[in-house]
């Protein structure tokens, strides 16, 4: 059991604000190293989060042994994470990255085999797990008030005008955001994806150089058929990041718009050509998983000092990171694909 968290921070671009933040409000953590292979961008974040004890550099290796940390936080960008989390293992460390866990599944299998044989806790930011909102939704499927789950839809359609590197990325859609919509529909459905087929393409007026929209058809462990849409290049009437959804089941469905907005309903009565219809009330549970990057960096600290396994550890996450590759294969291929984790 560990008591004592001392916390290297690596990659300390943008993202990483939002996990210094979320650290503020967490007691007995001490942020004892700031690493990025731009020293000032290290030297910025200390200076803006006011951590004084904090050691900034460009070498992970030596902060590491240099501040006796015991875990590492990686905000690096994902082709970095095989060697952050390697060197990370190698002095015991546990370690909570960014999504997704790594830029092929090669590297994540690697990486997950070297965080079970340092005996370290090893997990993923997947912060949309940690809103409430898609506690109710899923405990709305469990409750069995629309009856057994058979069909998930989720449609994602944001305009997003990044400019930068992912105006040039390949797969730019499904390796960048459609991590975070695949994991939250293997939570909803509970079950993982078998087999996939998809169809990217890059829309006429697309700002993108290669496929910003893609369709894909995932076939689940327990017969749920689960279907994604998206685009980073809808103009209008875009969703919210976290998808709209529908989940139909045997006597009844349910509608959410990934935020606040929901909607279900089950039968009260058959027999005519349409079913007459209830609204059932989808509260939210008082107990629900807190606060996004927060509650995922908080219980990731639990789990480190209790011993206990985090939600997104890497060999679940790494089950959903299969969709995503999976779903690429499909799309240069053209052919259905079969998940291997």
């Amino acid at each position: 059991m560990t008591k004592e968290i001392r916390i290297v921070l690596a990659g300390c671009g943008s993202i990483s604000g939002v996990w210094l933040k979320s650290l503020q409000k967490i007691e007995g953590v001490t942020v004892v190293g700031l690493v990025d292979i731009n020293a000032d961008a290290a030297l910025g974040r200390k200076e803006e989060f006011a951590l004084a004890s904090a050691q900034t550099g460009t070498d992970l290796r030596a902060m590491l042994k240099a501040t006796k940390a015991n875990v590492v936080f990686d905000c690096t960008v994902p082709g970095a994470h095989l060697q952050v989390e390697l060197e990370a293992f190698r002095r015991g460390c546990h370690v909570l990255s960014e999504k997704p866990l790594a830029d092929s599944m090669a590297h994540a299998r690697r990486m997950v085999a070297a965080s079970k044989k340092a005996g370290v806790l090893y997990a993923v930011m997947q912060n949309r797990r940690y809103q409430p909102e898609i506690r109710a939704f899923r405990q709305l499927i469990d409750s069995g008030s629309i009856g057994e789950l058979t069909t998930l839809n989720g449609d994602f359609y944001i305009g997003a005008h990044f400019g930068g590197f992912r105006d040039h990325m390949k797969h730019v859609l499904l390796l960048d955001m459609a991590i975070h919509t695949f994991d939250a529909a293997r939570y909803v459905a509970g079950a993982d994806a078998v087999a996939v087929y998809c169809h990217e393409w890059n829309p006429r007026g697309s700002w993108y150089d290669h496929d910003a929209s893609a369709i894909a058809v995932f076939e689940m462990s327990n017969g749920v058929v689960y279907t994604y849409r998206g685009s980073w290049c809808a103009e209008g009437l875009n969703t919210t990041w976290e998808c709209d959804w529908r989940a139909i089941g045997s006597k009844g469905s349910a509608i959410w718009n990934g935020a606040e907005a929901f909607r279900a309903q089950d039968v009260e009565k058959t027999g005519s050509f349409i079913s007459t219809m209830k609204d059932v009330p989808v509260p939210i549970p008082v107990d629900a998983k807190r606060d996004s990057h927060l509650g995922c960096i908080r219980d990731f600290i639990d789990c480190v000092r209790t011993g206990r396994k985090p939600e997104t550890v890497c060999t679940d996450n790494i089950k959903s990171l299969a969709m995503v590759f999976g779903a690429i294969q499909s799309a240069e291929s053209g052919k259905r694909v079969t998940i291997k984790v």
